[in-house]
């Protein structure tokens, strides 16, 4: 196989990689069900929702403790979902291994 048929096909990989991103979104639900965050493929926060008993004005450190849980959270699922779609699509590269 030549070299610029393997960079076009890679480069067809890419793109397909970027839409399936751009597609791709994860939903985590932390501390009970206290939190729950959305975030896209890009790893951008969609949307948040904080169970209103769950404010309590003296201790917002534990809503700020499940914030970062969440987040994290979700950025490891993005990752993991990425990871699997890429490893699917490596056999398919003719000479690459």
């Amino acid at each position: 196989m030549n070299m610029q048929k393997m960079l076009k096909q890679a480069q067809k990989m890419q793109e397909k990689m970027q839409r399936d991103l751009a597609d791709m979104s994860t939903e985590t639900t932390v501390g009970g069900g206290i939190l729950t965050i959305k975030m896209n493929g890009n790893k951008q926060l969609l949307n948040v929702k904080i169970d209103p008993e769950a404010m309590d004005p003296e201790d917002t450190g534990m809503l700020e403790d499940l914030i970062v849980a969440a987040v994290n959270e979700a950025s490891r699922k993005i990752d993991k979902e990425m990871q699997s779609k890429v490893g699917s699509m490596m056999p398919n590269i003719p000479g690459l291994f």
